[in-house]
């Protein structure tokens, strides 16, 4: 099966079963992905303390989420996959 510049474009492509995406593909996704655990390892160093856990779990929440925006728009459109879609 050959992939087609529309697949390539993708930098996180769709899970296999499932929903979600699976690994980066491209080195975009390979830098988003670096960059989201650089900075929760940032963020567990500097707030982990008792007088920052409401913080750090606010900074987990955003950085998640930023993460998933990048999936959502740079990602393979997510759906329920059963193997069946990859089939030739």
């Amino acid at each position: 099966m050959r992939a087609t510049d529309k697949d390539t474009d993708y930098w996180f492509p769709a899970k296999r079963f499932g929903w979600g995406w699976g690994p980066p593909v491209r080195w975009q996704g390979w830098a988003v992905l670096g960059g989201y655990i650089g900075l929760l390892s940032l963020l567990t160093l500097i707030l982990t303390r008792s007088d920052g856990k409401l913080l750090f779990g606010i900074g987990v929440f955003i950085l998640t989420a930023l993460l998933l925006a990048v999936c959502w728009h740079k990602g393979e459109p997510p759906g329920w996959r059963w193997d069946n879609d990859r089939m030739p």
